[in-house]
C-alpha cells in the first residue's frame, strides 16, 4: 500500500513539475508575431457612366478634392498617429475591365501588412489569387476573389512615397 501511495505521489509530482516547466518555457519562447491581415480601407472603386461628371459632382457637392484618378483622403494611423495614411476614391468607366473577372460594379482595396506572407497564407487557405504581386514605389498590390466573386485589391502601402507621388502630380488631399 505504501508503494502505491509513493508511486501516486511521484506520478502527481512529475505531472505538476512538467506542467510548471512547460509554463516557464512558454513564457520565454520567442513566437513569430501574428500575421496582420487587413489594416484598413485603401480605396473604394466603382463603375459609373461618366467618371469625369461624377468626380465634378462630388467635388461641387461634397467638397472632394478630385483629380483624374478620383480623390485621396488623408488620415492618421491608429497605431502611430504621427504617421499619415491614405484612402483612394475612384470612379471608373462602366466599361472598365479592371474589375474582371468580377461582374460587380465596385471593388474595395484593403491596406495590408506583409503582402507576401499574407498571399502565401491565402493560397494555403485556397483563396483565389488573380495575379502576381506587383511592386511600385508607393506599394505592392495583388488581386484576390472573395467567396461571392467580388474582386478585392490588397495593397501594402508605402505612404511616404504615395504622398510624394501625389505632390508630384499636384494633387490636393481631401482632409
Amino acid at each position: 500500500m505504501k508503494k502505491r501511495v509513493w508511486f501516486t505521489a511521484a506520478l502527481l509530482a512529475t505531472f505538476i513539475l512538467g506542467f510548471a516547466f512547460r509554463s516557464f518555457v512558454e513564457k520565454f519562447e520567442v513566437k513569430p508575431p501574428a500575421l496582420k491581415k487587413a489594416t484598413g480601407i485603401g480605396g473604394i472603386f466603382f463603375k459609373c457612366k461618366d467618371p469625369k461628371k461624377v468626380r465634378e459632382w462630388y467635388k461641387k457637392h461634397l467638397g472632394l478634392q478630385t483629380n483624374d484618378y478620383g480623390a485621396v483622403f488623408e488620415w492618421r494611423q491608429g497605431a502611430d498617429s504621427t504617421r499619415k495614411g491614405y484612402t483612394q476614391w475612384s470612379p471608373f468607366s462602366e466599361r472598365t475591365k479592371y474589375f474582371e473577372p468580377s461582374t460587380k460594379d465596385f471593388m474595395i482595396n484593403y491596406r495590408v501588412e506583409n503582402l507576401e506572407a499574407l498571399v502565401e497564407q491565402l493560397r494555403k487557405d485556397s483563396v483565389v489569387i488573380e495575379d502576381k504581386i506587383e511592386s511600385f514605389e508607393y506599394g505592392k498590390f495583388v488581386h484576390i476573389m472573395d467567396l461571392e466573386g467580388n474582386k478585392l485589391e490588397l495593397w501594402e502601402p508605402n505612404d511616404i512615397e504615395y504622398e510624394k507621388l501625389g505632390k508630384q502630380m499636384g494633387s490636393i488631399i481631401t482632409k
